[in-house]
């Protein structure tokens, strides 16, 4: 397959009174052509500046960038035209109408004026083409973002949270959108906080944390480096959750309480936990691996899971993960 997009090494120094902060550190990051692509990261991890970066908005102090085979920022002028994006809140005039708004871009980029239509219909906003973008909603707004972003059909589309304010219909129509863009043709770099949804759209992810890669790949090579080695506990009807509890963790388990069951994170060999407990005479209705989905992968690559008794900051992150224990009870 061919590379539409390509970073390797890009570096982003920023410097304050309160010293130097490295947003981008050596990041790397690869998307094939006609694919939906992920790009993660919690709040400061850099994505926002990569993007940015790319798009000749940042200087970068360092590294490699690539779009459609051209160097850049050297030759976006030259690819620029096929690129299509949305970075951060798109802003409007209000008073205009979102046909008015398109209209203008279409003017502005050489676009033909069908196109306005096209995008208006793809998006969802025929109805309201008319009305003035101030009464639109977030979700409506964030609508306009996309057909603006689609105006000169591109080869590449670069999207910053285009779920943003959508109500599940409207996130679910996107999800409709954004994989027909990628069956006809259009290679489409997703950024979202929204995992479920960019487990069931993508086609591969990159994951970023402090300015580095942490993982990349398809979605499905991801998730099966990843495999969980929880299990969901359940015991019989009537039995108190707390001794069982205390045992396990005695014994090294790291346990979560949930309303009806608990799990353990770290089941290495979850017959351990039958064995434990049933010396205790307290016996099991339900023992379940629990398969790793893309927002625990996610957590833990990033090491921003939320721990009992702590408030994480804003880039209190990993920026590589620790290399896993076998874990418990092996």
């Amino acid at each position: 397959m061919t590379a539409v997009l390509e970073i390797a090494g890009l570096q982003k120094t920023y410097r304050s009174r309160k010293g130097v902060r490295r947003a981008l550190d050596g990041f790397d990051m690869t998307v094939e052509a006609g694919q939906v692509h992920g790009f993660l990261g919690p709040n400061g991890s850099g994505k926002t500046t990569t993007l940015r970066t790319l798009l000749g908005l940042i200087r970068p102090n360092g590294g490699r960038m690539a779009i459609l085979g051209r160097e850049v920022p050297a030759s976006l002028p030259e690819v620029a035209g096929q690129v299509g994006a949305i970075v951060e809140s798109p802003q409007f005039f209000g008073n205009f109408t979102a046909q008015d708004t398109l209209s203008l871009l279409a003017d502005a980029g050489g676009v033909r004026k069908e196109r306005v239509v096209a995008v208006l219909e793809l998006v969802g906003l025929r109805d309201r083409a008319k009305d003035r973008v101030k009464t639109y909603s977030l979700g409506m707004k964030q609508r306009l973002a996309v057909a603006s972003a689609l105006l000169k059909e591109p080869k590449l589309l670069i999207l910053d949270e285009p779920a943003n304010g959508l109500d599940p219909g409207g996130i679910r129509e996107m999800r409709t959108l954004m994989r027909n863009l990628a069956e006809s043709g259009m290679t489409v770099v997703l950024s979202s906080h929204i995992l479920g949804e960019i487990q069931l759209i993508c086609d591969s992810v990159t994951i970023i944390s402090a300015g580095r890669r942490v993982a990349a790949g398809s979605v499905a090579d991801v998730l099966k480096t990843h495999t969980s080695s929880s299990v969901k506990v359940a015991l019989e009807p009537g039995v108190d959750m707390r001794n069982a509890i205390e045992l396990l963790r005695a014994n090294g388990a790291q346990v979560t309480v949930e309303h009806d069951h608990f799990t353990v994170g770290n089941a290495g060999n979850p017959a351990q936990i039958t064995r434990i407990l049933a010396e205790r005479e307290i016996y099991l209705s339900e023992l379940t691996p629990m398969s790793a989905d893309l927002e625990s992968v996610f957590l833990e690559l990033t090491g921003t899971a939320p721990v009992e008794g702590q408030n994480r900051q804003v880039d209190q992150s990993a920026a590589a993960p620790a290399p896993a224990s076998g874990g418990w009870g092996q």
